[in-house]
């Protein structure tokens, strides 16, 4: 086999996703000097690139796997197959507009622009998604039918619906309201820079987060497939470790059936006898936010209960239905 592609975001997601493989068992290196960094793995060959072309990258075949947000998969339009949403580098998509602006909707706000004879206009980053976003608004609808905001670039400009303009901003998304600008569509986290800058939001376009993407094609290669799955057991097995924690209880025989009622185990726990024959050990894994409430009852009919938290939970049989599974959507 050929070695497997992956590419790994630089910018915001860079540093998170280092701390997330090497949870996973992965040692990668010498990212802060080089876009192909190292890997304690000689069957994968990473690349380090934007967020904004990896799912581009992934769904022409030129990387086999990457790693990006949810949010540029669907700016690109990538045919490419989601793996596993991985939790980290959470955002929101968001419409936000100055604060002197009269509290309502985003199709209200643009239709009191309209109103006054005015072109509406929009910064982001995200053209496609904010074509749809106005598209759909029923102000939108009602004006201009299925008439194409205008796209606007240094390079280019296409559609067809003059009075709403959509620019590509390059970054300061926030500057950019009220003088080039009307409203802008933006990611944040906690919204401080956007209060900051004057601004307020008014709605939220959509939740992304980090996930793990794989060209269909390469899912159709035997040998890729089984190399793509065994990252993603390491990799969802950070993901699920951090929502699970592993006790051990020793635990009266005669009390032993009435603990396992109480725990919600992914598995059947492990029983294990002790010095003294009248008492067991029991060790299972469950869910984090569980404890809490399991903890008093634990406590009225066991003792010794202790409490790790695992690097990783690695769900091999659900793997391994994956990996036999062939891929629903046939390469473009």
């Amino acid at each position: 086999m050929d070695k497997l592609k992956f590419a790994i975001p630089k910018g915001s997601l860079e540093k998170a996703t280092a701390e997330f493989f090497s949870k996973s068992g992965f040692k990668i290196g010498g990212t802060e000097r080089t876009y192909r960094p190292s890997i304690n793995d000689p069957q994968i060959e990473m690349k380090v690139l934007r967020p904004q072309e990896i799912p581009v990258f992934v769904s022409e075949g030129l990387q086999d796997l990457g790693i990006t947000g949810e949010d540029w998969v669907k700016e690109n339009r990538a045919d490419v197959e989601i793996l596993q949403n991985l939790e980290y580098g959470k955002i929101k998509l968001v419409i936000a507009v100055p604060k002197s602006c009269e509290n309502m909707t985003m199709g209200e706000f643009m239709e009191s622009i309209w109103c006054q004879g005015k072109n509406f206009r929009i910064s982001t980053e995200y053209l496609n998604i904010a074509s749809e976003y106005l598209k759909n608004t029923p102000q939108y609808k009602k004006r201009f039918g299925d008439a194409e905001p205008i796209l606007v670039t240094p390079w280019w400009r296409k559609g067809d619906n003059p009075r709403a303009k959509i620019f590509l901003s390059f970054g300061a998304t926030e500057a950019k309201p009220p003088e080039d600008s009307d409203a802008i569509m933006d990611v944040t986290e906690t919204g401080t820079t956007i209060e900051a800058n004057n601004l307020k939001i008014i709605d939220t376009v959509m939740k992304s987060a980090a996930i793990l993407i794989a060209n269909k094609k390469a899912l159709e290669d035997p040998e890729k497939r089984e190399k793509i799955y065994d990252i993603v057991a390491l990799l969802k097995g950070v993901v699920d470790g951090s929502k699970r924690i592993h006790i051990f209880v020793n635990v009266k025989k005669e009390n032993l059936q009435k603990l396992l009622t109480e725990l919600p185990a992914l598995k059947n726990p492990t029983i294990a006898p002790l010095a003294d024959d009248t008492w067991v050990s029991v060790n299972t894994v469950i869910e984090k936010d569980c404890l809490i409430e399991l903890l008093p009852k634990i406590r009225k009919i066991a003792q010794g209960l202790v409490v790790y938290e695992p690097r990783q939970v690695l769900a091999l049989d659900e793997i391994a239905k994956r990996v036999e599974k062939p891929c629903k959507s046939k390469a473009k």
